[in-house]
């Protein structure tokens, strides 16, 4: 059974930092895209970062470059998210996802999703 199980959100004030985990089971996923949608309310769930398993390749939605960084710990099957200079706007439920054929990942391009986990930024 694949499982995507997300930790690390939580309450930061505007301008600070916070790094979410994904810790993935249940199949092999070096030929995967993993990455990062956050939904905030009543709003559509939007791509923010992706990352290669095999080769360090990496993409961002425009709104988190500079700000946000995705790594992987192959030995630990688990991805991160730092998030640094944290904005009001990016408080969302975050969700890890991974996707066999796209980086800049799509909702419909997912194979595989985590529960989420909620940030929230108080300015």
């Amino acid at each position: 059974q694949v499982q995507l199980v997300e930790s690390g959100g939580g309450l930061v004030q505007a301008g600070g930092s916070l790094r979410l985990s994904c810790a993935a089971s249940g199949r092999t996923f070096s030929t995967y895209a993993m990455g990062w949608f956050r939904q905030a309310p009543g709003k559509e769930r939007e791509f923010v970062a992706g990352i290669r398993w095999s080769v360090s390749i990496t993409a961002y939605a425009n709104s988190v470059k500079g700000r946000f960084t995705i790594s992987r710990d192959n030995a630990k099957n688990t991805v991160y998210l730092q998030m640094n200079s944290l904005k009001s706007e990016d408080t969302a439920v975050y969700y890890c996802a991974a996707s066999r054929y796209r980086l800049s990942m799509t909702q419909d391009s997912v194979d595989y999703w985590g529960q989420g986990t909620q940030v929230t930024v108080s300015s």
